[in-house]
């Protein structure tokens, strides 16, 4: 049901006019500390996307999903951890500056193997 004085057509015209934010997301189990890293071009499709995958048991990390199912959802923080800042400058180039941003909290968290549930590289969304 749409928002009081609001119609539908006016709210996914709102909906599709809104900016997307680009930028790099986490995945915390709070409890081991293991982190599961992602990018994307639109951050908060993906992190709803990974909850519900994850709640009906078919995200596609089987690491991050036996930890979801033995340690059930609470022990779970899902974070924006940074948000590409858009420039005007003709060169800019939104690819160019998420993968530059990747390659940072890759180093800075150290996602993979073992502490964490990444398994080469951050996994753009």
């Amino acid at each position: 049901m749409p928002a009081p004085g609001k119609t539908r057509a006016e709210l996914r015209r709102r909906y599709k006019e809104t900016p997307r934010q680009a930028g790099i997301f986490q995945v915390k189990n709070t409890k081991t500390g293991r982190i599961f890293l992602g990018s994307s071009t639109n951050l908060h499709g993906p992190l709803n996307r990974i909850r519900f995958q994850l709640s009906v048991g078919s995200f596609d990390n089987p690491s991050l999903q036996n930890d979801w199912n033995q340690f059930g959802p609470d022990v779970f923080l899902f974070e924006i951890v940074e948000v590409v800042k858009p420039s005007d400058d003709p060169a800019f180039c939104l690819e160019d500056e998420l993968t530059l941003l990747e390659q940072i909290w890759l180093e800075k968290l150290r996602p993979l193997g073992e502490p964490g549930y990444s398994s080469g590289s951050i996994r753009r969304m």
